[in-house]
């Protein structure tokens, strides 16, 4: 049971986000804001004039950046069995036999202009998740394979090194900027297969871009029409509302 503290008549303050819950929200949105950033840069590079050598520092960074994403989203995974009531999986996730009842009785109070309150997620929010998440996954799983064949680095660069080595050069020693430590044509097959993975992490960071667009829309437009502290509620880990909340 969340702990409630009177402040006014009508307003009650509610603890919803426990610590690692918010320090993941933090680092998950400044590491996609840096790798959206990085990505836009190395989509443009031809434009840019980008040299090889800046291209591969750029890449560098942004898989630096897609590590450090892909940890703090295992560690999402972890905490939601055993965080609060508010960040495990049976609050965040679209499911349940009475999810979808919820979720239309919060679209139909949200349009009569008198909105349900949730102490955590509400059911709009939590399909949003659930899409996010999905996305994030992707967006990991399809970097480490791109980290491995443009870099070849962990946790596949040695095997995709080992594909593209040119006879007698070590594994290790196999550079995309050395020409000579690459067999061309493994190189060109390694190429080919990348491509498709190429594809798909392109356009789920179109999808990841727009999701998190809509995602800023939403909260803002939740402040204004709820209430709710959305946004200090992320700081401070403690939402504000002025009625009966839905999920108490």
């Amino acid at each position: 049971m969340p702990q409630l503290h009177t402040s006014t008549e009508h307003l009650h303050a509610y603890d919803v986000w426990d610590a690692p819950t918010r320090w993941f929200h933090w680092i998950n949105a400044l590491t996609a804001l840096g790798l959206m950033i990085v990505g836009v840069i190395l989509l443009n590079d031809d434009a840019l004039g980008l040299a090889a050598n800046g291209k591969i520092l750029l890449k560098e960074i942004h898989v630096v950046l897609g590590y450090v994403m892909g940890l703090n989203l295992i560690w999402r995974f972890v905490w939601a069995f055993f965080g609060n009531r508010y960040a495990r999986w049976s609050a965040i996730l679209p499911y349940g036999s009475s999810f979808w009842g919820k979720l239309r009785a919060y679209g139909s109070a949200f349009l009569s202009g008198e909105p349900q309150e949730y102490v955590g997620h509400n059911p709009a929010a939590r399909l949003a998740i659930a899409v996010l998440l999905l996305l994030l996954v992707l967006q990991a799983a399809t970097g480490v394979i791109l980290a491995g064949t443009d870099l070849f680095w962990p946790p596949f660069g040695r095997w995709f090194a080992s594909w593209v080595a040119a006879a007698g050069i070590d594994p290790a020693m196999v550079s995309p900027l050395a020409a000579e430590t690459l067999d061309q044509t493994a190189y060109k097959a390694m190429r080919a297969f990348r491509g498709p993975v190429v594809t798909i992490h392109l356009y789920a960071f179109y999808a990841l871009a727009g999701v998190i667009l809509l995602h800023l829309i939403a909260v803002i437009v939740t402040e204004i029409h709820e209430g709710g502290s959305i946004t200090s509620a992320m700081f401070t880990g403690r939402k504000i509302l002025n009625r009966p909340p839905q999920d108490v």
